[in-house]
């Protein structure tokens, strides 16, 4: 599911929802919302997932198409509940 392609591919930046390389990149929906293109929405969430930003990887062609789609949701899931209060 979506917590383990987070954990195997992302956590090492993104660990808890924060972001250890960008200060204020986090994964909280507040976060996402100001500096994301296209807001807190699935299909922001996973455009930056298949091509990257700065020094985030793209990851279209690494993960598989289900992969994608399982730490969008995941990452959407937990941006307004686990994560909401990451700074």
């Amino acid at each position: 599911g979506g917590a383990d392609v987070f954990a195997d591919n992302c956590s090492t930046c993104h660990v808890n929802g924060g972001n250890v390389i960008s200060a204020g990149k986090v994964l909280s929906k507040t976060a996402i919302e100001e500096y994301l293109d296209g807001g807190y929405t699935k299909e922001a969430i996973e455009y930056q997932v298949r091509n990257g930003k700065g020094p985030m990887p793209a990851w279209e062609g690494v993960l598989s198409e289900d992969e994608i789609v399982a730490v969008t949701d995941y990452v959407y899931t937990q941006a307004g509940g686990a994560w909401a209060n990451v700074s």
